[in-house]
């Protein structure tokens, strides 16, 4: 069913395809699939909204057939309603786009959701919480950058935690909590401790030497975090 591994009460963890082989796809996707990946993560950029391009709409169509994880595509494009549908129909399981970069982000939401799948919304590092609040309730999953979009292998920016601190509180039981950027051994812990349950790591995971082992490593760090976190973030 789509959607069903965002109702885990566990932490997850989505290695950012962005970082892989795109060469040896298939054999990277199998790696962190067999290591345990909770989601596989693609950051789609148009070279508008971000300074950037990334993959399609082809690319994903043609993966779906290698592997049965969920699907959670991030947009980081000006139109994310026009393109709802060719990247649900491909095989997103999940659809999170920017608030920054639609007007009408209620028309994105129920598009999505016609379509089938779930539905995320996602906050740069500057923008507020309060720019959502209005949302909060209408989505699945609330993603929060901890570097700038665009780029992989940045560093994490810690300034983003109240925020994340901020967001969970609010959250229902049922809404996931991502976070994106410079996640890795260090950052996860602090992440999850602010109140992510869904973390992002591409570098981390694909640029080690043994992804299989990083991927186990940060599970353990954020596992950690979350038995040590304030009870009201539970």
């Amino acid at each position: 069913m789509v959607g069903t591994d965002l109702k885990s009460a566990k932490i997850r963890i989505a290695p950012s395809l962005l970082s892989a082989d795109f060469g040896q796809l298939r054999e990277e996707i199998a790696r962190v699939e067999a290591a345990g990946a909770d989601l596989l993560h693609w950051d789609v950029m148009d070279g508008h909204f971000v300074p950037n391009l990334s993959l399609g709409v082809p690319v994903i169509e043609k993966v779906r057939a290698c592997t049965s994880l969920f699907f959670d595509t991030h947009v980081m494009i000006t139109d994310p309603l026009k393109y709802a549908e060719p990247f649900i129909k491909a095989g997103s399981d999940h659809y999170t786009f920017h608030i920054e970069a639609t007007a009408e982000p209620r028309r994105v939401i129920a598009r999505v959701r016609e379509l089938g799948a779930s539905v995320g919304i996602c906050l740069n590092p500057s923008t507020p919480a309060e720019a959502i609040e209005p949302l909060l309730k209408e989505v699945d999953l609330i993603l929060v950058m901890s570097v700038w979009p665009g780029f992989g292998g940045q560093k994490f920016i810690a300034d983003v935690l109240p925020k994340v601190q901020e967001i969970a509180r609010r959250l229902r039981p049922d809404q996931r909590l991502e976070i994106d950027g410079g996640i890795g051994l260090g950052t996860a812990g602090q992440a999850v401790a602010a109140g992510a349950d869904t973390l992002v790591a591409g570098n981390a995971i694909f640029g080690a030497p043994d992804p299989a082992e990083a991927l186990e490593r940060i599970r353990q760090e954020a596992e950690e975090a979350r038995a040590n976190r304030t009870p009201h973030l539970l």
